[in-house]
């Protein structure tokens, strides 16, 4: 409703909202209700969702308005009822707490504990709101999905150290966007790097860009070009300032804040490699969505990247300057002999996929049915 394009957990809500919209009904938070919809409205809505057409908003609108006089049914009390989380959203709420804690009939689907283990790179107060969704996860949660054994781990000693009992869990990977056929024609001539995902600071735009600095001022025209693909986020105004000041970068950086899906599907295809220096992840979807493309990887050596990519990417601490250095000049020439080993290495991958996603989370839930966990 803002306008706002899709990022990575927003494109897990639509896959599990593609998924299951035959057979789910929509739970709306507004006004302090809980509102339900029924199933009439809730394929509507899922519909809307899925296809965004100009008249969005106000139709979104009508179907609140129409449920929020409705009132509806108290579906926290059936426990005939799941309630499905894929994104966090909502769960500090103490209220959805309060309803969910007598049934337990919560699957929650849990994507990363960043802003509890690295508070530092999040929004004031996020690391609190973050501590009290986990919380309902672990208090109200019949079954809870994560993306990774990263992810797990991190949940698991956050339980842990709180006293809680971590509730049956599956591990499920995401798969990368259905990205169009690329264009054959390269959309930039000169060789070029390329960072995806939104602009923040445990993302760690601001070592490349000052990196790019210094490969500009030693090399001029023969520097090779960094494209950064996401809209921009929090806690990241070293990187916003080079971006929008630091006149050295201003020929040789492109940021792009909307990007169609044939348009990134381009970029990855004829870049020399994909740029991943973050401080914290729990998946790591740019690097599955560049190996899609063919496109070689350099990254921060984190435990969710060894769990994807094995031993594929090139590894690097996130704080190693030097050695980001070494490896852009390197990747930079096509037929580098680190380059060509990577693509060697890229021809086995076996990229996730959401229908093993999907089997994996139907068979879960469909013990949970039996009461099997």
């Amino acid at each position: 409703m803002q306008g706002r394009l899709p990022t990575g957990v927003d494109r897990v809500n639509l896959e599990f909202v593609r998924h299951y919209a035959g057979q789910a009904q929509a739970c709306i938070r507004f006004a302090g209700r809980f509102l339900l919809l029924d199933k009439a409205a809730s394929t509507l809505l899922f519909d809307l969702v899925l296809t965004t057409p100009s008249n969005f908003n106000w139709r979104v609108k009508l179907l609140i308005a129409q449920a929020y006089l409705r009132w509806g049914h108290a579906w926290w009390t059936d426990p005939n009822y799941l309630y499905l989380n894929t994104s966090h959203s909502g769960l500090e709420q103490s209220k959805l707490r309060s309803k969910l804690a007598a049934t337990k009939n919560g699957v929650f689907f849990v994507h990363d504990l960043i802003p509890i283990t690295h508070p530092e790179y999040c929004r004031p107060g996020e690391s609190t709101r973050h501590q009290a969704r986990m919380q309902t996860v672990l208090e109200c949660g019949c079954a809870v999905i994560v993306n990774s054994s990263a992810t797990r781990n991190e949940l698991q000693s956050f339980a842990s150290k709180h006293g809680f009992t971590l509730p049956p869990t599956t591990i499920a990977w995401l798969a990368s966007a259905d990205l169009p056929i690329p264009n054959s024609q390269r959309p930039l001539s000169e060789p070029y790097f390329v960072m995806l995902g939104t602009i923040e600071a445990r993302k760690n735009h601001a070592l490349i860009l000052q990196l790019w600095r210094q490969l500009v001022e030693r090399l001029g025209t023969n520097a090779p070009k960094l494209v950064i693909i996401g809209q921009r986020g929090w806690e990241c105004e070293n990187a916003l300032d080079l971006l929008e000041r630091c006149d050295v970068l201003r020929s040789h950086v492109l940021e792009i804040r909307r990007c169609s899906d044939t348009e990134l599907a381009s970029y990855l295809k004829h870049g020399q490699a994909l740029l991943f220096p973050s401080f914290a992840e729990g998946f790591g979807m740019p690097i599955v969505e560049a190996f899609s493309q063919n496109l070689p990887v350099l990254c921060s050596d984190l435990p969710a990247f060894r769990e994807i990519a094995g031993d594929i990417p090139e590894y690097l601490n996130p704080l190693d300057g030097l050695g980001w250095m070494t490896l852009i000049e390197q990747y930079s020439v096509s037929t580098h002999p680190a380059r060509l080993a990577q693509l060697a290495r890229l021809a086995n991958f076996q990229p996730p996929t959401w229908a093993i996603h999907f089997a994996v989370v139907d068979e879960f839930l469909g013990r949970l049915n039996m009461g099997e966990e």
